[in-house]
């Protein structure tokens, strides 16, 4: 199961000793923030539900510099950085919006609001980062701001476990009726379960010039799964025609960057 991670991993350490053979620059840093896990808990397009179903995050990142003053200045190379990185998100999930709110409330209801979860991702992939201004020009003026926009793909370990305050899932008198039909080869349209899917990145953010050697970072990323499990909720999407969409989750993070020397 973790034969994709392993390899993906391998790819990244050989990148990482072609670009310090070819005298690239080198970054590593650390990023972390809140995170809201947009799913299959709450309802479509609520605010509540899109703030509430949050969580942390925190990540290791690698950056390959190909500005680096001994190579040929182009148009890639003063405005491109290749960004690795391994990435973990912690949130907690719960059902909120108009369904839980009614009064007085049905069984239904009162099944929905007992019904919540843990999701648990661990993320490692690369990304390319395209900075609006020369990379050269930021590097020399500290104080000076960069902003970038990243697009990237990675694989995700999730581990993700379902449960209600009413007691065990599975039947009429704990589990909301549209979670126990059966769905995409799972007994019901619930799962706790663990499992490795592909997901795809892109982000906005802005690098802040700290030091000659180091810095500061701050960037809204948009990260979609591959699956829609990774909530551990997906109900019959031949009958439930609300559920359109897989999981994904908007991180907001700060980072600290520094830069190597070899």
């Amino acid at each position: 199961m973790f034969k994709p991670i392993l390899l993906t991993l391998f790819a990244f350490i050989g990148i990482s000793t072609v670009s310090n053979a070819q005298s690239f620059a080198q970054e590593v840093g650390i990023i972390f923030g809140p995170v809201t896990l947009q799913s299959d808990y709450g309802e479509r397009h609520d605010f509540e539900t899109n703030v509430g179903n949050r969580g942390i995050g925190i990540g290791l990142v690698h950056f390959i510099n190909f500005s680096a003053n001994n190579n040929h200045e182009t148009f890639f190379s003063e405005h491109v950085k290749v960004r690795s990185e391994l990435t973990y998100t912690n949130t907690n999930l719960e059902h909120f919006g108009r369904y839980v709110e009614k009064t007085p409330p049905t069984l239904g209801v009162l099944r929905l609001r007992a019904m919540n979860g843990k999701s648990n991702i661990l993320s490692l992939g690369a990304q390319g980062e395209f900075s609006f201004i020369k990379i050269h020009d930021f590097e020399n003026n500290v104080g000076s701001f960069s902003p970038y926009i990243s697009l990237g793909f990675l694989v995700s370990y999730y581990s993700t476990k379902v449960s209600s305050d009413l007691g065990p899932l599975g039947t009429i008198e704990t589990t909301p009726a549209k979670y126990l039909v059966p769905s995409d080869g799972r007994q019901y349209g619930f799962s706790s379960e663990n499992g490795i899917v592909l997901s795809a990145t892109a982000g906005l953010g802005v690098h802040y010039k700290l030091t000659t050697m180091s810095d500061l970072m701050l960037e809204c990323r948009f990260q979609s799964f591959s699956s829609d499990w990774v909530d551990g909720l997906n109900p019959n999407k031949d009958l439930f025609k609300e559920n359109k969409a897989n999981d994904w989750q908007v991180w907001l993070n700060v980072g600290y960057i520094h830069y190597l020397e070899f």
